[in-house]
């Protein structure tokens, strides 16, 4: 394997959770070496049910960089898909929160990956009570806005008239009709920003978007600590994504923070459960004007690894397919982690 290019370690971050890229290959390759050929790029069976493992971005510039991840060569945008499609079952699209997805690219998303891959992808901004930039909307959608708002650069679900709302919905899931039609779409994620509190309002929102996405599966993920900051609001909030038939996205992060979730191992829909992993690099989790790649800078050392597949375990017993994603998307530290997992996973007696 090429030996990936030096990086200036994070000042906040200990060797063994920013060790560099070549470091981190060097893991990677030992999970590869203890990893089954039947668990390269397939969904695995835990407790009789199916487990896919994978990342939350394939694109990410520190990640598409020759050596890092993708072999040397590997520079196109199919080649690069293709690849990591060989590698893992399924995938999250980060890039629909910032910018409407495109229909073509669904198409090709679909053509280029095997018929059992699985897109998972972050509904826009302005669905989960986030801002947009304006210049990064579609010319059809600035072209519906009043006035008062194309001269704003961001703005917010709240300040747009009912039909235009309606139509970034609609918009969105045309988008991504190619993939359900292919039977590629895994569900769209809901995360909502930190403040996005537990109250009425916030509830009917959230039952608005799973009505809007029922076609499709939804999975929701919080950002403040009060939807689960006692055993009764947990019980409120876990009771409430029941009802509706949402799947409750079990987090690790940082902890202590406004905006940190404690790890909740509850399944709310049977038919699918999911996990994501941002690291624990708390020095940048609020901080403003940190590159978002550089948020999620964290390499899971392999004992912290160990009790989230326990917990991978045990859900996997509750659901018929649960999906884990590791968000730290930094180089080579997700797609590491991811393997490292997996290898677990698939080891034999396990």
């Amino acid at each position: 394997m090429p030996t990936p290019k030096t990086v200036l370690p994070a000042p906040d971050l200990d060797p063994a959770h920013d060790p560099g890229f070549a470091a981190a290959g060097e893991r990677a390759q030992r999970a590869l070496d203890g990893t089954p050929a039947r668990a390269l790029g397939a969904p695995l069976v835990v407790a009789g049910h199916e487990v896919r493992v994978g990342t939350a971005s394939w694109t990410d510039p520190t990640i598409v960089k020759g050596g890092v991840f993708y072999p040397r060569g590997t520079s196109s945008a199919e080649d690069r898909l293709r690849y990591y499609a060989s590698q893992f079952p399924v995938v999250e699209v980060d890039s629909s929160y910032y910018s409407l997805p495109e229909k073509a690219n669904a198409v090709l998303w679909a053509e280029r990956t095997p018929p059992d891959f699985v897109f998972h992808l972050k509904a826009h901004a302005l669905l989960t009570g986030q801002p947009s930039e304006v210049a990064r909307l579609p010319e059809d959608v600035t072209d519906m806005l009043p006035a008062a708002l194309l001269e704003k650069t961001r703005i917010y679900a709240k300040d747009l008239p009912l039909e235009i709302y309606d139509a970034i919905w609609e918009r969105f899931l045309d988008a991504i009709e190619p993939l359900r039609r292919a039977g590629k779409l895994g569900g769209v994620l809901l995360q909502y920003p930190r403040w996005f509190l537990p109250n009425p309002p916030n509830k009917d929102l959230i039952a608005e978007s799973a009505t809007r996405l029922a076609a499709v599966g939804a999975t929701v993920e919080f950002r403040n600590r009060m939807w689960f900051g006692s055993e009764r609001s947990t019980q409120w909030t876990l009771d409430m994504l029941r009802d509706l038939g949402l799947t409750h996205v079990i987090v690790d992060g940082p902890q202590g923070l406004e905006s940190s979730v404690p790890a909740v191992p509850a399944v709310t829909n049977p038919r699918v459960a999911m996990v994501r992993l941002h690291g624990r690099r708390a020095a940048t989790w609020e901080a403003a004007k940190v590159p978002t790649v550089e948020r999620y800078r964290y390499l899971y050392s392999p004992q912290e690894l160990t009790p989230w597949v326990e917990r991978i375990e045990e859900v996997a017993a509750e659901a018929e397919r649960t999906v884990v994603l590791y968000n730290n998307c930094y180089g080579n530290y997700g797609t590491t982690n991811a393997r490292e997992t997996i290898a677990r996973l698939a080891a034999p007696g396990d």
